[in-house]
């Protein structure tokens, strides 16, 4: 288990304020080529630890859709996505009231709830529009 306390390097305060920042659901390149100019000796690895340490620490929210690398997203407030099976875009549900979701299903199941996910998959606009 971490520790409670996270030494903040220049770095990791760079990859957090990049990913309060952004409103996209990112990959550890994607953080990498915003930050490589800033900080030329930084690694991809360096990035995709960091945010694993913040994924840990409930900061950021990984995300697997299947394809070869996961997607980070800043986790300030539970959220769902609705997914475009074709181009791939992911944007974000704010949906209140779906947390009870964990609680009908620990008293339906008897099962010790430790999370949920949600997602909703279809074709987003813009390739519903390119296919007409």
């Amino acid at each position: 288990r971490r520790s409670d306390y996270v030494r903040i390097t220049p770095q990791r305060q760079a990859v957090l304020e990049f990913m309060i920042g952004t409103h996209m659901h990112t990959t550890a390149d994607d953080v990498y080529q915003a930050l490589a100019g800033r900080f030329p000796n930084m690694s991809v690895a360096t990035i995709y630890n960091n945010l694993r340490l913040f994924t840990e620490l409930g900061v950021i929210e990984e995300m697997t859709y299947g394809d070869a690398s996961s997607h980070f997203d800043f986790a300030q407030t539970k959220h769902y996505h609705a997914i475009c099976d074709r181009c791939g875009k992911v944007v974000d549900i704010f949906y209140p009231g779906l947390e009870d979701v964990e609680i009908v299903a620990q008293n339906l199941t008897g099962f010790m709830v430790t999370g949920h996910r949600m997602e909703v998959h279809g074709i987003c606009p813009e390739c519903q529009l390119a296919n007409r």
